[in-house]
């Protein structure tokens, strides 16, 4: 060890003493967790807990276009925006949110704003949007009876259970939805998912979701920047990146006599609810008497792993050897040589057009192959985008150079970013998933990493954490998750890459912190009970009830929400003292017309929803500062008076100044703010019950 090692150790641990022993012996297993919560940092507010809850896949204009503000309260949706009208029809300015195709046929090079014919190259008539999850719930879902309902899920009021037995498609996979109202004659542009054969209760389609068609569907360019969308994101090209490439190609040709129903989607996430019409209840209930923001992003752009990361990690993870250095993934590599599994895989994304196609990526993909099932192949999720010839990335990069502000695009040479879904580095019991060969593994994973999380930063200072998984208990019992995904009440449905502390070493290799700090919902629900809730609860819901499309639904995610403010609202005095962040991970794909303030590579992406739920919020307030997940992370370090993860994590990003002519765009960009104006501490806001 190095003198200067020495030295950083023993930094860490005086520190950890001068805040007392609580933070060692929370360190040691949480053996004294109760002095803890009474010793721990002083808070700058009165919230001394903070509860996360993260869903699903789900845009703000996805749930909320047609939402109406209370009195002296604005809103920026569809129906503000009279994109639409009350009705989710068309509105005066529907064209305003108009979908394009591009031609992407005679290039080599991947582009975030293809170009487009001189003619007009909005659709006439959207392409289908089509259908996804069970058919029949239980055939597809193998959950028959209300006992089996209850037996797969504890997260949920006794009302909930039902919904889990309901809302098949009654049709084939990925075909034209025909309980879309004008399935075949959608004008283009968003288009409102329910009516009388279409109810809220109903299973919907999932769009795609990937870091890469992110970037493309938004369609940034400079040249399309006006006062209002100074960043030039026009969001016109969601359909067409659905119906081009879709969840991407995994390095296999374009298939023959390809159509645009080939990708198994359409013009899915064109798709949006209607609360004026009953849609969301629960969600519409807590934003009428509490605090949300329709400025709220998901922090990257793609799906849920990523996204996962950014709100533990406040950046994103990369590729590195057994050393912990970085290094190149996997590239053209045989792996699980000996196995069943044996198989050449393709780790680095290349969304350059194949030869001859419009838009089909030459290597994107979640990884085929694995399981116990035959070779792997495929699984591009990586980039090195320091690099402004590797594949993708020169695009984002020029682009991001035109920015009327300077962007930092937290691009380390010799790094190779993750930027979609693998699994995390290791298994529940700590032991290392990436260099685990097992049949039933994949090796579509990263390997454990040494960044620094929030997670450190409380231990540091002796604030309590845990992350609450639903189904982690089942999960341990089962590491390889054989039963994820099956069908049955008792198949696991835990979600491993939702976990941003199930990366990290400083977590995983440590029986006594992991088995302190990772905990399963029912743990959650004893907490709550017995006020031994910590500071701060991450808290994400299995597959059944997180409201990601195809899978589940968001009324189960309404209903898991549920369960938690009502218990919390039982312990009156840990009420008093608590505020409940409810949000999603990402977009999921589905359209939204708010504004995006690109802050590096990464993103920002889409606004999702963002609910607060406390006794310190206005009712019906809605916050315009622009937030992405980064935001918890300042809000936490805020209220215990923390510093930042690292000296490059978003965090460090000061808060916005707004524009005198538009409260939804930094003046000071790139910025995020700390939600605190989500909140009246100036005095206790009572339920209106």
């Amino acid at each position: 060890m190095t003198l200067r090692e020495v030295a950083h150790e023993c930094i860490q641990y005086c520190r950890m003493a001068l805040v007392g022993a609580t933070a060692v012996q929370f360190a040691l297993g949480g053996m004294f967790a109760p002095s803890l919560q009474a010793q721990q940092t002083k808070t700058a507010s009165p919230i001394e807990h903070v509860i996360i809850i993260v869903g699903e896949n789900r845009t703000f204009d996805h749930v909320f276009a047609t939402y109406k503000p209370k009195a002296g309260e604005s809103v920026d949706n569809l129906l503000s925006r009279n994109i639409i009208d009350e009705h989710g029809n068309p509105g005066v300015n529907f064209s305003e949110a108009a979908q394009s195709e591009a031609d992407d046929l005679h290039q080599d090079k991947y582009q975030i704003s293809p170009e487009k014919d001189a003619q007009d190259t909005v659709y006439k008539t959207l392409p289908p949007p089509l259908t996804g999850g069970p058919s029949n719930v239980c055939t597809d879902n193998g959950i028959c009876t209300l006992a089996q309902a209850m037996v797969s899920e504890n997260g949920l009021p006794a009302s909930y259970y039902p919904f889990l037995l309901t809302g098949g498609t009654g049709q084939p996979k990925h075909v034209p939805d025909q309980r879309i109202q004008k399935v075949l004659n959608l004008p283009s542009g968003p288009f409102q998912l329910t009516s009388k054969s279409f109810p809220y209760d109903a299973y919907a389609a999932s769009p795609v979701h990937r870091f890469y068609q992110a970037w493309q569907q938004l369609d940034c360019n400079i040249k399309f920047a006006t006062p209002k969308n100074p960043s030039g994101c026009k969001g016109d090209l969601f359909p067409w990146v659905e119906v081009t490439v879709g969840a991407g190609t995994n390095g296999k040709p374009q298939p023959t006599n390809f159509t645009n129903l080939t990708t198994g989607e359409g013009s899915t996430a064109m798709g949006f609810y209607n609360v004026l019409d009953g849609d969301v209840p629960y969600l519409y209930e807590l934003a009428n008497k509490y605090s949300m923001s329709d400025n709220y992003h998901q922090p990257v752009m793609g799906g849920t792993g990523a996204n996962s990361i950014m709100l533990g990690f406040g950046d994103a993870l990369y590729f590195t050897d057994p050393n912990g250095n970085p290094a190149k993934p996997p590239e053209g590599q045989k792996v699980f040589v000996g196995t069943i599994n044996e198989g050449i895989v393709h780790e680095i994304e290349n969304p350059n057009p194949q030869l001859n196609t419009n838009n089909w990526y030459t290597e994107d993909g979640y990884g085929g192959g694995g399981f116990g099932q035959g070779p792997v192949f495929g699984g591009g999720s990586y980039s090195e985008c320091s690099d402004s010839d590797a594949p993708g990335v020169n695009s984002v990069l020029k682009y991001l150079s035109t920015l009327p502000y300077q962007v930092d695009p937290k691009c380390d040479p010799g790094h190779y970013y993750l930027l979609n879904n693998y699994n995390p580095g290791y298994f529940g019991d700590g032991t290392n998933a990436y260099t685990d060969h097992n049949v039933a593994n994949t090796p579509f994973t990263i390997p454990p990493t040494k960044q620094r999380s929030i997670a450190d930063v409380l231990m540091e200072n002796g604030v309590s954490w845990k992350h609450y998984g639903d189904q982690w208990d089942a999960y341990l019992k089962d590491k390889y998750q054989i039963n994820y995904g099956t069908v049955g009440a008792q198949s696991d449905q835990y979600c491993n890459i939702c976990n941003p502390f199930q990366y990290q070493t400083q977590i995983m290799a440590n029986a006594s912190v992991r088995n302190a700090h990772l905990k399963d919902t029912e743990d959650l629900y004893e907490d709550i009970k017995s006020g031994n809730l910590p500071a701060v609860s991450y808290v994400k819901p299995s597959g059944w009830v997180d409201g990601h499309p195809a899978s589940s639904k968001l009324n189960l995610f309404e209903g898991f929400v549920k369960k938690i403010v009502d218990e919390l609202k039982a312990n009156e005095e840990l009420w008093e003292s608590t505020a409940i962040f409810v949000t999603v991970d990402e977009g999921g794909g589905y359209y939204d017309a708010g504004y995006v303030q690109p802050l590096d590579f990464f993103g920002d992406g889409s606004r999702i929803p963002l609910i607060v739920v406390s006794p310190y919020t206005s009712a019906g307030h809605i916050s315009h500062t622009y937030t992405d997940h980064v935001s918890i992370l300042k809000f936490v370090e805020r209220n215990w008076n923390l510093g930042t993860i690292s000296k490059r994590s978003r965090d460090n990003l000061p808060n916005p100044k707004p524009k005198k002519a538009n409260a939804y765009v930094p003046a000071n960009s790139p910025a995020i703010g700390d939600l605190w104006d989500l909140f009246d501490f100036s005095k206790k806001v009572r339920d209106n019950d």
